[in-house]
């Protein structure tokens, strides 16, 4: 039999924050003596000596009754259940917001004796944490909330239920609210000893709370944590690290924090920007850079980086010049007249990308399937262009048209050096029913087809999945007006995909003379550090609206010769 322990120290229970005025700082001890999984279906047989507490499953005897009925009247049955009823109380006062009627809820089920599992206990905790129904006049969270919080956890552990990472996350949210992000740091650290990954949220309740108190040196100790256990910061963290450091004058980690962020969010958010310009227009920034620096150093950086960057710390010297402006078509900045780079992508890159793309879509697809389109690709391609032919024809209609979609082909076929057709994605549906029976849009298929230029997926695939992989493998453009956010391109889980999106993707402008492409931008639309110290700035635009001009920060103070505008990409479309 699979065995676990979990030895929890003698000490003050949590709740004693609320209770004592000094009190000693509690500790949770979580030691797994296996590293097996837990099965959902177990129970554990208790054992309490003086010192621990011993944690061993046994098979679950409950519910013996539901257990042995058929899938839908178990089902049924469960939800019927007292503890599918609490369930289902309980996620109606998550989404509502109500601790109060949730501890009402949560008493009245002690009374009852109904066995509580880790999901229920996870509401309570998370609405305790919270405490929209039950909050003081300065909006914190009050002391019944957090007291019944902190006591719920206790009776957790005191029924020895297994924590999972959303009790401890939960738990950590009742320490920042109780504004000692030492505990919430602390909860952290637990989960990890005891084996439990944490994730992104994990790490707010800790960070946001230092970041608050104005502790940046231990907010810096939370975000190495992060970094260590592989989790990547993205704006929301990194710009309340960036607030904190311009605070306390950490110039090194204000420059650390914008580098990061052209990293991994490219495009900052109106409050994020307005901390940057803080940054730039405060006294403190007119004092920090060289006066003097090595142009090889710079040069060499650039080249390193493919472009827009070098790392090499602040250049110049004096107070900066900072505008609030607008970058044209061509990428010259309309208030310094600076040219903005298109930063290169490493081939080596696209190739990693293409073979962790073809793996992911294997997973997902029926891999007979896939590896078809692969071989049929390697016999047909490359392309120069390949297009989502579904959302194409389909864009700004309530129906599917073939000539919206051919008067994109016709397009793309005329700005092909070779004057190639593009490759056309279509789900098999379209190739064969509906509008595809219509004389001219049979015409037109096989037309496509005959030029080696149609590709019919297979029932029961995602489109996605092909024509992202086509236009990675032939290194070419993606007409699509996608914006990829869904939870397939998550998966991609990678800072290189918006990189390529924004370098390939062409997107599609209807109006009443039809369709036109709108061409990947000639710079890169991402935070830039210029060769002469100068900065500019994006900032995201509402929906990725194309029509609206982006609004930029520039930065620039005294100049030397530049060597950012002799900084010329080379990256292979």
């Amino acid at each position: 039999m699979m065995r676990a322990t979990f030895f929890i120290s003698k000490i003050p229970p949590f709740f004693s924050i609320l209770t004592h005025s000094i009190p000693p700082r509690p500790f949770l001890s979580l030691h797994l003596n296996s590293r097996s999984k837990f099965s959902h279906n177990s129970k554990r047989a208790l054992t309490l000596t003086s010192d621990t507490l011993s944690i061993n499953k046994t098979p679950q005897t409950d519910n013996k009754t539901s257990l042995n009925l058929p899938g839908r009247a178990r089902r049924k049955a469960q939800k019927e259940s007292p503890q599918g009823v609490l369930k289902s109380k309980l996620g109606q006062c998550s989404k509502a917001g109500n601790v109060v009627q949730a501890l009402s809820l949560y008493d009245d089920a002690l009374k009852k004796g109904v066995l509580l599992n880790v999901d229920h206990y996870n509401k309570l905790l998370y609405l305790c944490s919270i405490g929209e129904g039950d909050k003081n006049a300065d909006g914190k969270v009050s002391d019944l909330g957090l007291k019944r919080g902190f006591e719920i956890f206790q009776q957790m552990l005191n029924d020895r239920i297994e924590p999972n990472e959303a009790t401890f996350t939960n738990a950590a949210r009742l320490a920042a609210a109780k504004e000692d992000p030492e505990m919430a740091f602390e909860l952290l650290k637990q989960m990890k000893s005891a084996g439990i990954a944490p994730k992104l949220r994990s790490y707010g309740p800790a960070l946001y709370g230092f970041c608050k108190r104005g502790d940046a040196e231990k907010a810096y100790e939370v975000d190495a944590d992060m970094i260590e256990s592989g989790v990547m910061a993205e704006e929301p963290e990194l710009s309340a690290i960036l607030e904190v450091s311009v605070n306390v004058k950490r110039e090194d980690k204000v420059y650390e924090m914008l580098h990061r962020l052209r990293a991994t969010v490219r495009q900052v958010s109106e409050p994020t920007l307005r901390m940057v310009e803080g940054w730039f227009n405060s006294d403190y920034a007119t004092k920090i850079g060289k006066k003097n620096w090595d142009v090889n150093k710079v040069r060499e950086g650039i080249a390193r980086g493919g472009g827009g960057w070098h790392g090499q710390g602040w250049l110049g010297s004096g107070q900066w010049k900072v505008v609030n402006t607008h970058v044209n078509e061509d990428g010259v900045c309309l208030s310094c007249s600076e040219k903005l780079v298109s930063i290169d992508i490493d081939p080596k890159e696209t190739e990693n990308f293409a073979v962790s793309l073809s793996k992911l879509a294997c997973q997902r697809e029926t891999q007979g399937n896939f590896n078809r389109f692969q071989k049929w690709l390697d016999q047909h391609g490359p392309f120069d262009a390949v297009v989502d032919g579904a959302n194409v024809g389909l864009q700004n209609m309530h129906h599917f048209s073939f000539g919206h979609l051919n008067s994109v082909v016709r397009q793309l076929r005329e700005l092909s050096p070779t004057k190639r057709m593009p490759l056309i994605i279509l789900h098999v549906s379209r190739v064969t029913g509906g509008p595809a029976q219509i004389p001219n849009n049979k015409r037109l298929l096989e037309n496509w087809k005959n030029n080696g230029a149609l590709y019919a997926t297979p029932q029961g695939s995602n489109d996605d999945w092909y024509w992202l992989y086509a236009a990675v493998r032939s290194k070419c453009l993606l007409v699509t007006n996608d914006e990829m956010r869904d939870h397939l391109f998550q998966l991609l889980g990678s800072s290189f995909f918006p990189r390529w999106k924004e370098k390939h993707q062409v997107r599609i402008s209807a109006s009443n003379r039809g369709p036109s492409l709108i061409m990947p931008p000639r710079y890169s639309i991402v935070i830039q550090e210029s060769s002469n110290g100068s900065w500019h700035v994006p900032t995201v635009t509402v929906d990725d609206d194309h029509e609206v001009p982006r609004k930029w920060l520039c930065a620039t103070r005294s100049r030397k010769k530049s060597l950012h505008n002799l900084w010329a990409s080379n990256s292979e479309v």
